[in-house]
């Protein structure tokens, strides 16, 4: 069964001009997004800075509110709920179900709350006695590998990687049936992002959690997701299972974001792709497809019509008029 349904989700935010500040465009953010998260399954959702990622997991939250579209989730098995225009009322007890871990580990904590009382925050919203949070509290430090003593300091005292490590520790507090990570460690040194990832791969074998992780970095979601969504100018380009993906990608957009990737033995480094030009603007996309302006294989075609979302194998989905004739380069 499935977590999360997402379907041609949108979001656009008008562009107004002038004394009356008439709506003159609008700004694509997400322009038309479908994909789907399975139980104890991990998607990756990856792209350049601005290709609408975040928005599409604030949107899933509704943190934003989406322009159309639909999102069903699935709070318990058996019961699926229609998020987009769901009333507030009727949106606060699934937020309890659905829990964020954010990018930067030292502005989402509270400066003023010592870290027991962070995690204990959202049990304490939800009505869980004290005595329960209190236990409850000592077994997610256990679980995020801190000792029981930090419960009772403010965050200053604890670095970058422990911070996100709290961070966890808070989002996983009511047992969530879907966590969005979104970019949890790319504040992080490269060491540091090890570790936190390492925690997340043990988080998952435990507790099956269903996972949309939002990156920009397909170094790192190599290791942790299921499969991948590749997103430009907010659209999905690829879907494809992790492996098949990074070994014979089939849109350039992807090949391009998997030569960006470096390769620590020199003997292992792959053809370098030159992409030129600038990410294409939400407001103004070229026509047909977006990347054509930057793609090395673009054809007519591709200048005039816009590729839509297929299944060119099994499992494999991808935006792309050459998709099946191109031999693309992956990284093995």
């Amino acid at each position: 069964m499935n977590v999360l349904e997402v379907s041609e989700l949108r979001k656009h935010y008008p562009i107004r001009a002038g004394l009356l500040r008439r709506e003159v465009g609008r700004v694509r953010a997400v322009d038309g997004v479908s994909f789907h998260i399975a139980a104890g399954e991990t998607l990756a959702l990856v792209g350049e800075s601005g290709c609408g990622k975040t928005t599409v997991s604030r949107c899933i939250l509704r943190a934003l509110r989406a322009t159309s579209g639909e999102i069903r989730f699935a709070p318990e098995d058996g019961r699926v709920v229609e998020l987009v225009g769901l009333p507030k009322r009727q949106l606060r007890p699934l937020r309890r179900h659905m829990q964020m871990i954010f990018q930067d580990p030292y502005s989402s904590l509270n400066p003023r709350m010592m870290v027991g009382d962070i995690i204990a925050e959202p049990l304490k919203v939800n009505g869980v006695p004290a005595a329960e949070r209190q236990a409850r509290v000592l077994e997610l430090l256990d679980l995020v590998q801190m000792p029981a003593s930090a419960r009772s300091r403010f965050p200053h005292a604890f670095s970058g990687g422990q911070r996100q490590r709290i961070g966890i520790a808070r989002a996983l507090a009511l047992q969530p049936r879907l966590v969005v990570a979104d970019e949890p460690v790319s504040a992080l040194d490269v060491s540091v992002q090890a570790q936190i990832i390492n925690l997340l791969l043990d988080l998952q074998d435990r507790l099956r959690l269903s996972m949309l992780f939002v990156a920009h970095d397909l170094g790192v979601v190599r290791h942790v997701s299921d499969r991948v969504a590749v997103m430009y100018v907010g659209r999905i380009v690829e879907v494809a299972p992790t492996a098949t993906l990074y070994r014979t990608p089939r849109h350039p957009y992807t090949e391009a974001l998997l030569a960006a990737v470096p390769a620590p033995d020199p003997a292992r480094r792959g053809r370098q792709l030159a992409v030129l030009g600038e990410v294409a603007d939400p407001a103004n996309p070229p026509p047909g497809c977006a990347f054509h302006p930057r793609c090395p294989y673009a054809v007519e075609r591709c200048r005039i019509e816009r590729p839509e979302l297929t299944e060119v194998t099994p499992g494999r989905w991808t935006s792309c008029h050459r998709a099946r004739e191109l031999e693309l380069a992956g990284v093995g």
